[in-house]
């Protein structure tokens, strides 16, 4: 696949396709299949008498490494390789899907159908809902909105730009480990220990982008963008996840609403560090975070894509 193509052309009809196509149901996403890979590695690593901490670290190297040379060599396939790594670019993003989802979840929750919502709102968050009411809804719908606009969308695009469709699935297949290893429980503080630290280092330079584009986005959308400035530092660095807290604080003091408290995840109850002013989340304020999230979305692709297409021309 020729440079220019995947600095430039791929990453934009990427994104065209992802805000166009979403992630439709009917499809098989790579995703799935990479979940299944890592279920069945699990299994056997439980299955045998090794240590989970040093298995779960070779299972980072090993299957980032595996993903890298696959791809590699199917991105070097004459004219198949840019169709193959075009849609593994679009694959690779997940803007239009958390938009879509998110509006889904506060329609039903504006209908008043609180029990479908729950269900909706508990396929995009890893904490429990059942005992959620129609407030504690709307703030994880935020919550998981905010915080999957880096994950889902800026933290892959980034590394599409700079590394090409095999280093965004590199990205991928590490933050999919995070989200199925990454729980500081019994079962995994040892296994996901190494995937949830390396998805801490990748993540964490989107992240800051995330939430200083979402300032950006928040000025031209006229939302309170000076004191988000004055209190983003401050509140992003309250989460125990050194990236989590840049687009939920942004979007929180943008907003006007709170993030954070008390929740909870298996079972066990958790108090999150609170982040942003006093306030609620209402149905108008969930339909402005979709809109800050699709500006941010695009402002961040557009800036990356000029800017790494500006450092290939100065390389040529």
């Amino acid at each position: 696949m020729d440079n220019s193509t995947v600095v430039f052309l791929v990453p934009v009809i990427a994104l065209l396709l992802d805000l166009y196509l979403g992630d439709p149901s009917w499809f098989p996403h790579p995703v799935r299949f990479l979940g299944m890979g890592l279920e069945w590695y699990e299994k056997w690593v439980r299955s045998v008498s090794l240590s989970p901490k040093i298995m779960g670290g070779v299972g980072v190297v090993g299957i980032c490494l595996v993903v890298w040379c696959v791809l590699k060599v199917f991105l070097a396939i004459p004219l198949i390789g840019v169709l193959i790594g075009l849609y593994l670019a679009y694959a690779g993003l997940a803007l239009g899907g958390l938009l879509s989802e998110c509006r889904n979840a506060s329609s039903l929750l504006d209908r008043g159908d609180i029990e479908a919502a729950r269900t909706a709102i508990a396929q995009l968050v890893s904490r429990d809902v059942e005992n959620l009411d129609e407030a504690g809804l709307r703030k994880a719908l935020a919550e998981t909105t905010s915080e999957n606009l880096n994950d889902g969308f800026v933290a892959p695009f980034f590394y599409l730009v700079v590394a090409g469709p095999a280093g965004m699935w590199v990205y991928k297949t590490i933050s999919t480990m995070d989200s199925m290893w990454g729980y500081k429980n019994e079962q995994y503080k040892e296994f996901g220990y190494f995937a949830a630290k390396a998805d801490d280092v990748l993540a964490f330079i989107p992240a800051r982008i995330t939430g200083f584009m979402m300032l950006a986005a928040g000025r031209i959308l006229k939302l309170d963008w000076e004191r988000t400035y004055d209190n983003l530092l401050e509140d992003a660095g309250k989460t125990d996840s050194p990236n989590a807290g840049w687009p939920m604080a942004a979007a929180a003091w943008l907003l006007g609403a709170q993030m954070g408290g008390k929740a909870t995840y298996f079972g066990e109850e958790k108090e999150k560090p609170v982040i942003g002013p006093v306030g609620e989340w209402t149905s108008s304020k969930l339909k402005t975070l979709a809109t800050l999230a699709l500006y941010t979305a695009i402002m961040s692709a557009i800036l990356l894509d000029i800017y790494f297409l500006l450092v290939w021309i100065s390389e040529m």
